[in-house]
């Protein structure tokens, strides 16, 4: 199977899930034991949620969440201004031929899981689906 596969959306292989997978134990290590000297990163717990990895295995995408969601450009910026030691820790802690680049983005997951609470809440989805429900119990 080529590589070229996964660009077309494709899952990702399991190599690139298990280096994702080392690599975001890696972030959420560094960022708990507090070895990023940063005033800003000092002030936030900061959650890594999942990474996510590039075919060739050359670049990381690690979504962050600082917890609360508060600051959250703050903490993107802090980490992009280590990005550089982030990467040389990252290669000296797994054993990779070659250290991805890091590049950091915000986990929206939670926003948007609540977003889908909200509306599977609102008024007018529990209308259609109490229809719903009674239009089943009718062709019963």
């Amino acid at each position: 199977m080529s590589r070229a596969h996964h660009s077309s959306g494709a899952e990702p292989s399991q190599r690139m899930l298990r280096v994702a997978e080392l690599i975001r134990h890696c972030m959420a290590d560094l960022l708990t034991r507090g070895e990023i000297v940063d005033p800003v990163l000092e002030k936030h717990v900061v959650t890594v949620p999942k990474v996510g990895m590039s075919p060739d295995l050359k670049l990381a995408t690690v979504f962050v969440m600082p917890l609360g969601g508060k600051d959250v450009e703050k903490v993107i910026e802090a980490l992009d201004k280590h990005k550089k030691f982030l990467r040389g820790e990252v290669a000296r802690k797994i054993n990779l031929k070659f250290a991805p680049e890091i590049r950091f983005k915000v986990d929206d997951t939670f926003e948007n899981s609540a977003k889908i609470d909200a509306l599977l809440r609102s008024e007018k989805v529990r209308k259609d689906l109490e229809r719903g429900d009674d239009e089943d119990e009718a062709g019963t």
